[in-house]
């Protein structure tokens, strides 16, 4: 894997001359190391340069900025950074001191064996001017653990010193397609349970970069095999091996992860091109659902009120993980054997809060899943019946766009439902409901949504009344006549609402 030449462009190759020199003269030992090293091995492109110096670094980087005329910013006590923008390009440079008194030291101080080699930068200079190949410093074979495809530790002790690594050995295998090593794993499942002591932001980042990925739901259970599933997500243990009812294939655990994956495949099959998604698989019928479904979400992405990126974010393949965490607390089965969850939603809804509380995740991340948690079970529901403008309006009131995720996410959760089993009518259903009310969200939203007739204020003066909940009231009632047709006039809202007042007024 020793190569002797770099695919490096010319402004990077400039970057990294000056800042040679610049330690040169100094005379001051510097070192590529970490990721730099590791990308540079893997022919990966690198745009974050780790150099570890000897010397007062922070007072070397400032000087290394200004001659570089890039923009100089302390990060912390162990390390300074440089940013410097060219074009459209933008090369990072996090100088940090020597962890110890040689280099070798420093290396040992390392979590990977593939991130503890380095390289001198007077050596990548020589080896890019003369089509040598240079001299790596790899004290625990980190080349040969590259040229493996695995991820080794460096010590035993790697995960007491910093319980992250964990998480982050399961980034490094996705992200460049390696396989944790069975040592390695033992030591993982041995101290998975440290992990919550580490700051729940760090937690959020690695979680987050883990789950962007396709295939989120290979890695989910992956972290389930090595012990971090369930320090990460507690809420779940009940779930293991708890038995639904018939037309569910898995157990409440394995259909919240398998919801992630169907999650996923919806996704693909409605980016498809169009006369593939003609003839979807999920179109059982062949009735154009899907086809007409992606046409609608496409015009959802030019109205803003919907993007195929965001589908598949972490924070919706969250949603979809925890959409039945309710289940573990409202199991119920009858002596005739049938299992219940009656209302799971609404139970599962503080523990999504509480979930996305420890996970440090934003507050509009926490809102979506909540959402998602609450009313995934409303399309399906509105599926059995006869759908009404009535019912889309309000289930698009209380969600805004968000519905349009939700709406996706319960089409997943059905699929999950099912397994390898053939879909059935009710999908077919489901599948048409979704068509309907996204129809009429996309499409018809000012017929469905009309602005406000009246407002609040002036229909408390009309009606002489306080505020209050009855106000409230009214004003939902006048939007869903509105919705209807009923009125078209202000005049006509006042006579409406003089009649439905009376109504909701108590008897004197």
């Amino acid at each position: 894997m020793q190569e002797t030449y770099f695919s490096l462009d010319t402004w990077t190759l400039h970057i990294l001359r000056l800042t040679t020199h610049f330690f040169s003269n100094a005379q001051q030992q510097a070192y590529l190391v970490g990721g730099s090293v590791r990308n540079l091995l893997l022919h990966e492109p690198c745009l974050d340069w780790d150099i570890a110096a000897t010397g007062d670094t922070a007072q070397l980087t400032s000087q290394l900025a200004q001659q570089l005329g890039g923009f100089y910013a302390p990060m912390h006590e162990k390390a300074s950074r440089i940013v410097l923008k060219h074009d459209q390009q933008e090369i990072i440079i996090d100088i940090a001191p020597l962890h110890g008194a040689t280099i070798e030291t420093d290396l040992h101080q390392r979590d990977f064996t593939i991130n503890a080699i380095a390289l001198s930068l007077s050596s990548l200079l020589h080896a890019l001017d003369t089509n040598v190949a240079p001299t790596y410093i790899d004290p625990f074979s980190g080349i040969s653990a590259l040229e493996a495809r695995q991820i080794r530790a460096v010590s035993s002790d790697i995960f007491i010193q910093d319980p992250l690594r964990m998480l982050r050995a399961v980034r490094f295998m996705t992200r460049y397609h390696l396989t944790i090593e069975p040592a390695t794993e033992r030591l993982i499942h041995q101290y998975a349970t440290r992990l919550p002591t580490v700051a729940p932001e760090r937690v959020h980042e690695e979680l987050y970069m883990i789950l962007q990925p396709e295939n989120a739901t290979e890695r989910l259970r992956y972290l389930d095999r090595l012990g971090l599933f369930m320090v990460l997500f507690p809420e779940f243990q009940s779930a293991r091996h708890m038995q639904q009812p018939a037309l569910h294939h898995w157990d409440v655990l394995d259909h919240s992860l398998e919801t992630v994956a169907t999650l996923e495949r919806l996704a693909k099959e409605l980016q498809q091109p169009i006369e593939e998604a003609r003839h979807s698989a999920l179109d059982i019928n062949q009735q154009g659902d899907i086809m007409e479904l992606q046409r609608l979400l496409y015009e959802a992405e030019e109205q803003d009120l919907f993007h195929f990126s965001m589908l598949l974010s972490p924070q919706i393949k969250l949603g979809a993980l925890l959409h039945d965490i309710g289940k573990t607390v409202t199991y119920a089965c009858d002596e005739a054997g049938h299992i219940t969850f009656y209302h799971h939603p609404q139970a599962g809804v503080p523990f999504a809060q509480q979930i996305m509380k420890r996970l440090h995740s934003s507050v509009s991340d926490r809102r979506l899943v909540q959402q998602i948690v609450a009313h995934h079970m409303r399309p399906g529901q509105l599926s059995q019946d006869q759908v009404t403008k009535r019912a889309i309006r309000r289930y698009f009131v209380d969600l805004g766009p968000s519905g349009i995720y939700v709406g996706l996410v319960a089409l997943a959760d059905h699929l999950s439902m099912r397994g390898p089993e053939p879909l059935t009518v009710h999908w077919q259903r489901h599948l048409a409901t979704i068509r309907l009310m996204f129809t009429s969200y996309i499409r018809e939203r000012k017929q469905l949504l009309p602005p406000r007739l009246i407002q609040a204020d002036e229909l408390m003066r009309h009606l002489h009344i306080t505020p209050g909940p009855i106000v409230g009231q009214l004003l939902e009632a006048i939007s869903e006549a509105q919705t209807e047709g009923q009125l078209q006039s202000k005049e006509e809202v006042i006579w409406f609402a003089e009649e439905k007042l009376q109504q909701l007024m108590p008897p004197i």
